[in-house]
């Protein structure tokens, strides 16, 4: 198992979350390094993150295939030039002048459609807020990218200091156990004592063990995260403590803020608008068609009916459908109602979304000052337990060190909470990624 260290930086190498969203919003479309940087920082990790992760590949196809479904739509209402040729035998009719039997032809017609009394115009608007739905939906895919990263990042950290506190506490159970077996030599101590202190030390190295396998997998899933399975990075550079004491932005305009900006409500809203254009298109569909259409012709025989050029306007007129007209209508309407929907059903969800890491952030902050509090206490008591341990008197030196690195992990766990929550608000109002900034 890989034998990590984490790089740990004062307290104010980096300063502030703002700067940590600011390593958040770094591009995935950087340039991809071939190595990997040791010691790896945040913001490192996502500009060297590759920038064909699935989820965003996903996108982009959808992308694509919306500005595919555009160009379609367009091509409605577009000229269009075909060519037909006919191999053709015939038997001439008794008074035709010209008896030759071949009646081969090859014909090439321009055709344009000049009016469909809105069709046209209806699927364009369809497709084209389609497109601006997949183009959100590019942007929150993105957002969920460097999300992941981070999050995966700060759990690479975690997993090295939990593994630091089952470390110290395996120390603390090991040193127990071999005093206890020094003990039951001299009669000092029962068997089944000197089992718990055994079974102690045994519990504390499966903890350890596990944690040490919990760095390795906490690595590796920080390389899927960066789209680079396999390259587990050794040192991390823990980022700087968050500002907890800045004010919390207000958790009404917040929630308007989130609830206009919000890429994922955003592309509801534009596949809402191009369901109702695609119910527009279905009623105007199979009506009356206006189009323009050029000819020229070539025959291998010659009558008074043929002629080698032509022009004309072509009227469409459809007059029963067998229903499909009506299914069409149905079906769209259909669309029309589960997109709304799901607009309605995501704005109260991130309502609720909202308002739980609004207020996890007030909760984190009475935490960290407990935390703070607890930590002078820890600092207090393992100085106490060094002086006794120097005078060699008996002492719980080893439980006041463990206890010391158990404190460190719950703060930085409430850090990062902290960080990944205020990166979370950040990324509900659209504003992760400052290239790409919502209006």
């Amino acid at each position: 198992p890989i034998q990590a260290r984490c790089a740990l930086m004062t307290r104010g190498s980096i300063g502030s979350v703002a700067t940590l969203l600011f390593a958040c919003a770094m591009p995935l479309e950087a340039v991809e390094p071939q190595v990997l940087p040791d010691p790896l920082s945040l913001e490192d990790a996502l500009v060297f993150a590759r920038r064909d992760l699935p989820a965003i590949e996903l996108a982009e196809a959808g992308r694509d295939a919306s500005a595919a479904a555009l160009a379609e739509a367009e091509s409605i209402s577009g000229v269009r030039l075909g060519a037909i040729g006919r191999l053709r035998a015939i038997e001439p009719s008794d008074i035709a002048l010209n008896r030759d039997n071949n009646d081969s032809s090859a014909r090439i017609a321009l055709t344009k459609r000049l009016y469909d009394f809105g069709y046209s115009e209806a699927r364009e608007q369809a497709a084209r807020l389609a497109g601006d739905g997949t183009q959100w939906r590019h942007l929150d895919a993105r957002q969920r990218a460097h999300l992941g990263i981070m999050q995966s990042f700060l759990d690479v950290i975690l997993a090295d200091l939990q593994f630091a506190r089952d470390n110290e506490a395996m120390a603390g159970a090991y040193i127990d156990a071999d005093r206890a077996r020094d003990r039951h030599e001299l009669k000092r101590l029962s068997d089944v004592d000197l089992l718990r202190f055994e079974a102690d030390y045994q519990a504390a190295l499966r903890n350890r063990t596990q944690s040490q396998t919990m760095q390795r997998a906490a690595r590796a899933r920080l390389a899927i995260a960066m789209g680079r399975p396999g390259e587990l990075v050794a040192d991390i550079v823990r980022p700087g403590p968050p500002d907890t004491k800045a004010p919390l932005p207000d958790y009404e305009t917040l929630l308007a803020d989130v609830l206009q900006h919000n890429p994922g409500l955003r592309a509801l809203r534009a596949e809402v608008e191009s369901a109702r254009a695609e119910v527009e298109a279905a009623r105007k569909d199979y009506g009356p068609v206006i189009s323009g259409e050029l000819d020229a012709q070539a025959y291998n025989r010659k009558t008074n009916t043929t002629h080698p050029f032509g022009g004309g306007l072509v009227l469409e007129l459809p007059i029963m459908t067998g229903g499909a007209k009506g299914a069409a209508i149905a079906r769209a309407q259909a669309e029309l109602r589960s997109s709304s929907a799901k607009l309605a059903g995501a704005e109260h969800a991130l309502r609720q979304q909202v308002l739980d890491q609004w207020l996890r952030l007030e909760n984190l902050r009475i935490h960290l000052a407990g935390l703070g509090v607890r930590g002078d206490y820890r600092e207090l008591y393992l100085d106490r337990s060094r002086a006794l341990y120097d005078l060699e008197v008996k002492t719980d030196l080893g439980d006041a060190m463990t206890e010391i690195s158990a404190l460190r992990l719950d703060v930085a766990q409430a850090e990062f909470d902290w960080m990944i929550t205020r990166a979370r608000l950040t990324a509900m109002a659209g504003r992760l990624l400052p290239e790409e900034r919502s209006e």
